[in-house]
């Protein structure tokens, strides 16, 4: 059996200027081609591209995620090349791969089997340089608070109420809590500072949600980097860093376009995290797709509870976004995983572990129903040790939820596997049964809605705090920012905070342990249990199993 990179790297690709005029009509002075088979899109090509009031949205999303693996970018592409296969006029939109996990614990995140975008190397490894650009202008406004404070402080700033942090792409938890300045007088003013990974990023957050580079400039103006004295705010704008920040993200900002095994036009563009951040691609990149297609296909990180909400209640919220369907992958191998299963028996049937671990995506397609009031389909990502007894009890379990359960084998059989789960989809999307709704209003307050989404999406009891963080959410609606959506940091594995509560634990007490303002971005971040926004390497890192050949041919991504 063929690896991912063993499939990607014996793929025919077709050059990316012929392929962008035939599918999506691009001309070719309209592109920046990076090397054959990616390229940039202009800006002004995107803006002035006429409005489509019939476009299709379908969002991807997942039940939570299990060591047993989903394949929701997978199915992604699977359907993606379906629709395709079936004469609609189709665009993927996926965020791209942050380093951190490429050689970490997952491996290459550009789909797998027969159904991936490509050049895979390429969009796993650099790309086309977008996570540096967004690296180098966070740090860039690093940078430049400690000369501001060096060359004397004019904006009063309290060294102990710096909140911007450094970013690198990289797991490396020795860089979450570090000392800067030391070493004299010439080497700054000495104070406690850290590391986030670039995804976790406010930067990457506004790179993901602007609507043009005027847009972009504003926003990275609003970051709130600081406090003087008085601990009255500081912007970005008062050291006046966001034009110079800007300048670094102007190309950056221009959608990336790739293909699909099969030749489907595919946008990657932006990655922030789901569990650390909002978890959604970018706001140009889909709203250019919408333009330019009939369909567009797009994830949004980790399982619904946290990918599917912030994409509803953060990037449609402010975009006029509408998804018109829902697809939640989910294998029969994570259900039952998630109904107590061991890791290395799930290969076998196991009808009572499935039953148990069922009540884990009852709980997603609840939410995305009655929550979000939206369409949804059922994909189970095959294997080819799923059973039929299994299959038929996950389909009477969510008959009563008026849900379509469908088998996907798009992993070995491209998009031709996929069939039947776009046809269903296409048959969702034309029944027009929508009743889309975000779970809260802009005028909730904070407190108020980060318990709305714990009780109503995690099944949680309540939420806590302590005195500080209460005060600094008061403190926040003071400022004026209580009208902002919340994005929620919190373990990807769990409805709960602890990562070890799997299926579908009710009851709980989500303990919010920090807050944090993204002023550019419009959100409010609430760091919850143990989740931390620099995360670690595990005790054997992907990049162990990840090398060159003699002849520089990559071996062992993913």
């Amino acid at each position: 059996m063929l690896s991912d990179i063993e499939i990607a790297q014996q793929a025919s690709m077709r050059k990316i200027i012929p392929l962008a005029a035939e599918t999506l009509n691009i001309p070719e002075d309209a592109l920046i081609p990076h090397g054959h088979f990616k390229a940039k899109i202009e800006l002004d090509y995107l803006r002035q591209l006429p409005e489509k009031t019939d476009s299709r949205l379908i969002l991807v999303t997942a039940v939570s995620p299990t060591p047993a693996g989903e394949g929701k970018t997978t199915t992604t592409v699977g359907l993606g090349d379906a629709l395709s296969r079936i004469g609609k006029k189709t665009i993927i939109c996926l965020r791209e791969p942050s380093l951190g996990p490429v050689f970490g614990m997952k491996g290459g995140a550009a789909g797998g089997g027969f159904a991936q975008v490509v050049p895979m190397e390429d969009i796993n490894l650099h790309f086309t340089g977008d996570f540096s650009a967004i690296a180098l202008a966070n740090n860039l406004l690093a940078a430049l608070i400690d000369n501001h404070i060096h060359q004397g402080n004019e904006l009063d700033f309290d060294v102990r109420r710096v909140t911007w942090k450094r970013v690198v792409d990289m797991n490396d938890r020795a860089l979450r809590d570090i000392v800067v300045g030391l070493g004299g007088i010439s080497n700054g003013y000495p104070r406690e500072d850290g590391f986030d990974i670039v995804v976790a990023s406010e930067v990457m957050a506004i790179f993901c949600l602007s609507t043009s580079l005027e847009d972009l400039k504003k926003r990275l103006g609003s970051i709130v980097v600081g406090y003087n004295r008085k601990r009255e705010p500081i912007h970005a704008r008062d050291l006046k860093a966001n034009g110079a920040m800007a300048v670094l993200l102007k190309d950056a900002l221009k959608p990336n376009l790739v293909q699909t095994l099969e030749h489907t036009p595919a946008f990657i563009h932006g990655g922030p995290f789901a569990n650390i951040a909002h978890g959604c691609n970018s706001v140009i990149a889909t709203q250019s797709a919408m333009k330019l297609a009939d369909y567009v296909v797009t994830e949004a990180g980790f399982g619904a509870d946290l990918g599917a909400e912030k994409f509803i209640d953060i990037k449609c919220r402010k975009t006029g976004l509408r998804p018109n369907a829902v697809v939640l992958v989910a294998t029969l191998r994570a259900l039952k995983y998630h109904g107590g299963a061991d890791l290395k028996e799930l290969n076998q049937e196991n009808l009572d572990a499935l039953a148990k671990g069922i009540a884990n995506i009852e709980r997603h397609v609840q939410n995305i129903r009655q929550h979000y009031g939206l369409p949804c389909v059922v994909a189970i990502n095959h294997f080819t040790f799923d059973t039929a007894a299994e299959i038929a009890l996950l389909q009477e379990k969510l008959a009563p939820y008026n849900v379509p359960v469908v088998v996907s084998k798009h992993w070995a059989e491209g998009g031709k596997g996929a069939e039947a789960l776009a046809n269903t989809v296409v048959e969702l999307c034309e029944k027009g049964e929508n009743n889309f709704s975000l779970l809260y209003n802009d005028e909730t307050p904070l407190w108020e809605k980060m318990k709305t989404i714990a009780t109503r999406i995690y099944g949680a009891a309540d939420i806590e705090a302590d005195a500080d963080v209460k005060r600094q959410l008061k403190k926040f609606e003071e400022q004026g920012y209580g009208h902002f959506p919340v994005c929620v940091a919190k373990t990807q594995y769990s409805f709960s905070t602890d990562a070890k509560k799997l299926g579908a634990p009710s009851g709980h007490v989500v303990k919010i342990r920090e807050v944090r303002l993204s002023a550019g971005a419009e959100f409010v971040v609430m760091i919850c249990g143990e989740i931390m926004t620099m995360p670690g390497l595990p005790k054997v890192p992907s990049s162990e199993r990840i090398d060159l050949d003699e002849n520089g041919k990559v071996l062992g991504l993913f």
